[in-house]
């Protein structure tokens, strides 16, 4: 089964180390989804035959910046063109249909109408627990409204929240990034991701760091402990470490974003979204006015690449090596099983990398902090 990213590129504010494409022009808003319904009408992306649909992300961006009845339309479409059961029935039945969320956002209303849409999971950013932190980073909500946004959803029935955190702040101490995961924990969540905060080119935060704005980030060895810290007080919670940032109470993995990681075909609609078919990957135009403009003409805007031999092998490896099984080392050419097995040999000798009794290779517990060096090392190029 496939599933359907719709990028919803509008936030009220940009924070300082958002790399995903953005914008604050609100105004555009109908415009945009008029024009992303267009795009599900005029072009279909092709998936495999009698793959159906059991996802759907709403990501961002901020989605929940949309009106109610713009949010509305949207399911209206992907029931119309994807043939799933009614919006009143539940869209997509057992599908997992996800939304995220900014925790200001969910006020008594929202929270109340997110079911008629058929939306049984929601992914809030919280990132920290510290008020100080969250105006650094420009972040709209204060850290109690996260409780409330949780507490407002749970009265209405969503009953699958995923929360994400933010570590490696400068100046954060290790004690105070073990309050921010026992304040997390304190809410409950089924679902938890964590991630060490980047300075990506081209965000307000690398242009801080470039002019000296800002105190450095963390040192590596304190970024160590602080993952670790992480995976031991979530595992002992009773959460499923099952791919490097991810981690989930059981049977509540994302199972839109395990599709990514899967090499599962997925559709993407929106500015900027990207699409996949098992054999070519496409991505629309990255600036919401020649994407509106173009479908205006029922012109979609957009790039694409065949996905095959070392592209595939590289993109599978690069997925599959963050999750807890690993890569399938049966689904690989001979070629790039042997290329593969022989780089990591050094790795495996090392107690970074192990190989499977399913035959599949996979990061160890000490290798998780170094993925990165090692994919690349597995990588042809």
């Amino acid at each position: 089964m496939a599933g359907i990213y719709i990028h919803i590129p509008f936030c009220r504010s940009r924070c300082i180390y958002c790399g995903f494409y953005s914008t604050t022009a609100i105004e555009l808003r109908q415009q945009y989804v008029e024009a992303v319904c267009r795009e599900m009408e005029t072009h279909p992306f092709p998936l495999p035959e009698g793959m159906g649909i059991d996802t759907i992300y709403l990501g961002g961006g901020t989605p929940s910046q949309l009106t109610m009845d713009q949010l509305k339309q949207l399911f209206l479409y992907i029931n119309k063109v994807y043939s799933l059961p009614s919006i009143q029935g539940g869209a997509g039945g057992g599908a997992e249909i996800t939304i995220e969320v900014n925790p200001d956002d969910v006020t008594v209303e929202f929270a109340a109408v997110l079911q008629q849409f058929g939306i049984n999971r929601v992914s809030m950013g919280a990132q920290t627990f510290s008020d100080e932190r969250l105006k650094w980073l420009h972040r709209r909500h204060s850290s109690h409204q996260v409780a409330e946004a949780i507490e407002r959803l749970r009265d209405n029935g969503i009953q699958n929240i995923s929360i994400d955190l933010m570590y490696g702040f400068p100046g954060e101490r290790l004690e105070d990034w073990e309050a921010d995961i026992d304040a997390a924990l304190t809410l409950n969540a089924e679902h938890l991701s964590a991630y060490c905060l980047m300075i990506e080119e081209g965000t307000p935060l690398y242009q801080m760091m470039h002019n000296g704005d800002s105190p450095q980030c963390v040192d590596e060895e304190l970024e160590r402990q602080m993952y670790y810290m992480l995976i031991d007080k979530l595992e002992a919670a009773g959460y499923e470490h099952y791919e490097i940032s991810n981690f989930a109470r059981p049977g509540y993995r994302s199972r839109h974003n395990s599709s990514y990681w899967n090499d599962t075909p997925y559709i993407g609609l929106g500015a900027a979204a990207h699409s996949y078919n098992g054999h070519t990957r496409s991505w629309n135009v990255a600036d919401i006015h020649q994407y509106i403009e173009g479908m205006k003409h029922g012109k979609r805007i957009f790039e694409s690449e065949d996905i095959e031999g070392d592209t595939r092998y590289n993109d599978r490896l690069t997925v599959a090596l963050r999750t807890r099984e690993g890569i399938d080392l049966s689904i690989l050419s001979d070629h790039h099983r042997h290329y593969a097995i022989k780089n990591a040999r050094r790795f495996i000798n090392d107690g970074l990398l192990h190989i499977t009794p399913a035959n599949h290779l996979a990061l160890t517990r000490r290798g998780l902090f170094v993925s990165d060096m090692i994919i690349s090392e597995l990588m042809l190029v």
